[in-house]
């Protein structure tokens, strides 16, 4: 069963040219986890998107998505903010897009315990406030606003797949939570 959503616009490569060129090189990503903050910038509360899997399970995931040849890395940011989370989301990207970390997956089980069984892959991971009406579109059935700490919960804990859970701890702990 294949849940993706097919790319309109799949850029420089063929679906065939991008499962070779996955078997080949590391692909990049920017994922962007979308929060809504207080008046003095303190996320208050986080966007999880809840998808289906290939499985047919349900999965908790972030915004996500290659970088297309030539595409800066902000213009894929607002690309897949608003294919993800609709047009009306008012995401509000920082002057300097410096990601919280550099997400590093692979195929099988390695040190940075991040999988994606289609590919290598590597993701810079985003912190993006948003401050308008999000409504999930493509593959996402639900967006669930929480508060960080019903985030790190482990029952939402063990809803992520691919070690994408610490990925969430980690973006948490770099905007102050957790401490």
């Amino acid at each position: 069963m294949n849940v993706r959503t097919p790319d309109p616009n799949p850029g420089w490569l063929s679906e065939d040219d991008l499962y070779e060129a996955r078997r080949r090189l590391p692909m990049v990503y920017v994922e962007a986890i979308p929060v809504r903050c207080d008046s003095l910038g303190y996320v208050n509360e986080v966007g999880l998107l809840l998808q289906a899997s290939e499985q047919g399970e349900m999965v908790r995931t972030f915004v996500s998505g290659r970088v297309m040849y030539r595409e800066t890395i902000r213009a894929a940011l607002l690309r897949h903010l608003e294919k993800d989370l609709g047009p009306l989301a008012l995401p509000q990207l920082p002057p300097s897009p410096v990601p919280f970390t550099i997400a590093e997956y692979f195929p099988s089980p390695s040190e940075t315990g991040l999988t994606d069984d289609r590919q290598h892959a590597v993701a810079l991971a985003y912190l993006i406030p948003v401050t308008g009406e999000c409504n999930p579109r493509q593959d996402a059935l639900e967006l669930s606003w929480l508060t960080p700490s019903e985030a790190l919960s482990p029952s939402i804990q063990a809803e992520f797949s691919g070690g994408r859970a610490d990925l969430l701890r980690q973006a948490l702990a770099h905007a102050g939570w957790g401490r």
